[in-house]
């Protein structure tokens, strides 16, 4: 399933996406590179299942055999050699490991006893965000904007994240978006906000409504 997924968000890399801006490296990782980037480089082919060994920061045989099946799955040139293009695809179906930790959390206490659609709508929102007008561009910014999200405020974002959480922000990083867009979510039998009410409804996922 999760290869499935994966999979679909490859197809749609030229489209609208929901993540970090890319800053692209001045040198090309390949066989022999070591450092940071490499590691980031792993764990983002390891999210999205191409890449199966720990995360050493050493671009290995096996690494470079991950950023192939990659580069195929992608449409582009299947040389091994994580260069700017290919970088820049990558980081168009993921998020860094700070800010899928981030979303894990909010997700955990926002939707604990949702589904596990409902978990990816709520991360889904998050990342919406990035990219909408009135909203910080970065994940982290959005989570912690004032009063977007009352478990940051009463301090529930910082419980441990379960493994659905988690999973399902690494679902909503490959653009698995349930809410069809959605800027807003709220339970209506917990929220007596007219503002809130009053917002066009796209969506309805377990006890959530999810709004423009």
């Amino acid at each position: 399933m999760k290869r499935k997924l994966g999979l679909l968000a490859l197809t749609m890399l030229m489209a609208s996406i929901f993540c970090l801006p890319f800053q692209a490296s001045a040198a090309s990782l390949t066989v022999g590179s070591k450092g940071s980037e490499v590691g980031d480089l792993q764990e983002r082919l390891y999210m999205l299942d191409y890449y199966k060994g720990s995360i050493t920061k050493y671009f290995s045989a096996s690494t470079k055999s991950a950023v192939a099946a990659f580069q195929k799955g992608a449409g582009l040139k299947a040389d091994g050699v994580a260069g700017s293009v290919t970088l820049h695809a990558l980081h168009k179906v993921t998020v860094d490991r700070s800010d899928l930790s981030r979303m894990a959390r909010v997700v955990n206490a926002e939707a604990k006893g949702e589904s596990y659609k409902g978990k990816i709508a709520v991360a889904a929102v998050i990342l919406n965000r990035t990219k909408a007008n009135g909203f910080p561009g970065t994940i982290r910014g959005v989570i912690f904007a004032p009063s977007a999200f009352s478990v940051v405020s009463n301090g529930q974002f910082w419980d441990m994240p379960t493994v659905s959480a988690l999973d399902a922000s690494k679902d909503a990083a490959k653009r698995i978006d349930p809410t069809h867009g959605a800027l807003y979510f709220y339970n209506p039998k917990l929220t007596d906000s007219k503002w809130m009410k009053s917002r066009p409804v796209i969506a309805k996922i377990g006890n959530h409504v999810f709004t423009k």
